[in-house]
């Protein structure tokens, strides 16, 4: 990455340098008509497979890497690791919705890629991606870069016991995440038990990437961690994703928590939006609630947070050295919305801490009223 500062391209003073590796010839026609229709964007180069890219790369100046995965000689995943290995940049995964593409999609946003964007079926008659391309390309340009953080290795273990600690039923967890947030979202469920409240998640991610995402995440956690459907009973030791493109918000029924699906306008130009969740936990859960926003661009979550703190739930925020992206959590911090800013690893503990200390108040106020 160059020197240039985030405001240069912002300002559009300096044009972003893209280099464009695909091996379909078509393709990088079309990419080169999108982003020539924007002066602060400049397709310094196009590579057809990871080998060429990387001698385009050595001899060029390039700001952001377009990749898709699905290359010769190479796959774009392999490609995308050894990048962020050795010359780590911000790169844009361009991939297909298939069960397959997705897969490598949430890969690659766990191995640093800056954002997915989903390839459409005909390009050449989708104007919403070329919004969504240029868009994508002048956030990962203006981003502060940071290499991807490598698993930790002190993972929780899968409770030893069947007994479940004396958490109160109204306890629930929420958080919240953008950009770079699969990878913080992997490195806190992943260090959590199973025995813990019912937890809730919102990730802004494209439609169709949710499920694979939450394949993964079952796979590495000791909890249950699944994709949501409407209706679902948010319980001890189950985690729900938000599906991409579908709002999630969460209500009390009787003696436990649903979660409710729908196709609303963005909130925060974002569906799934972090303030539907957290505004909803302010009017069903509120003291109850431990909410966490996470590294992303933007402010979605700020507001929702806000309105959680006033009414005494307790609230975190991933600190900037750790964030991908200090976007939404630093809203929310200048709101006056957070209790506690942690760096990433950290915060595990910090819901548990917040959990039990939640739970030791709600049991002395049960005592005390008798």
């Amino acid at each position: 990455m160059s020197e240039l500062t985030q405001t240069d391209y912002l300002n559009g003073k300096h044009p972003v340098r893209v280099l464009s590796v695909d091996d379909s010839a078509f393709f990088r026609k079309v990419l080169a008509e999108i982003l020539g229709h924007d002066a602060s964007i400049q397709l310094v180069g196009c590579a057809s497979d990871p080998y060429d890219a990387r001698d385009r790369l050595l001899a060029l100046p390039v700001d952001v890497l377009t990749l898709d995965l699905e290359l010769p000689r190479m796959s774009g995943l392999t490609f995308l690791k050894l990048i962020m290995e050795r010359k780590p940049m911000p790169v844009i995964v361009l991939s297909s919705s298939t069960p397959t593409g997705s897969k490598k999609a949430v890969e690659a946003l766990i191995a640093g890629a800056f954002a997915v964007i989903e390839k459409p079926e005909n390009l050449a008659q989708d104007r919403s991606f070329g919004e969504k391309l240029i868009k994508g390309i002048k956030m990962a340009a203006a981003a502060p870069l940071r290499r991807p953080r490598p698993a930790l290795l002190n993972r929780c273990l899968p409770a030893q016991t069947t007994l479940v600690p004396a958490f109160n039923s109204r306890q629930i967890v929420a958080l919240g995440a953008s950009t770079g947030g699969t990878q913080a979202l992997e490195e806190v469920l992943t260090m959590l038990p199973s025995t813990l409240p019912g937890i809730v998640v919102v990730q802004h991610i494209p439609a169709g990437f949710s499920t694979s995402f939450a394949a993964r995440l079952n796979q590495a956690c000791s909890m249950e961690v699944r994709e949501a459907k409407d209706g679902d009973v948010v319980r001890h030791g189950l985690a729900l994703i938000a599906p991409g493109d579908r709002h999630m918000e969460v209500q009390w029924v009787r003696d436990h928590y649903r979660v409710h699906l729908h196709s609303g306008p963005p909130v925060e130009h974002q569906r799934p939006s972090v303030n539907v969740l957290f505004q909803s936990l302010a009017r069903c859960a509120g003291s109850y609630t431990v909410a966490v926003l996470l590294t992303g661009m933007g402010r979605d979550g700020a507001d929702g947070m806000k309105q959680l703190h006033d009414l005494q739930a307790y609230t975190i925020a991933q600190d900037a050295d750790t964030s991908v992206v200090y976007g939404m959590a630093r809203k929310a911090v200048e709101l006056h919305a957070i209790n506690a800013i942690v760096p990433l690893e950290n915060i595990a503990g910090e819901i548990i801490q917040a959990l039990e200390t939640q739970s030791k108040r709600n049991r002395s106020t049960t005592c005390a009223n008798k």
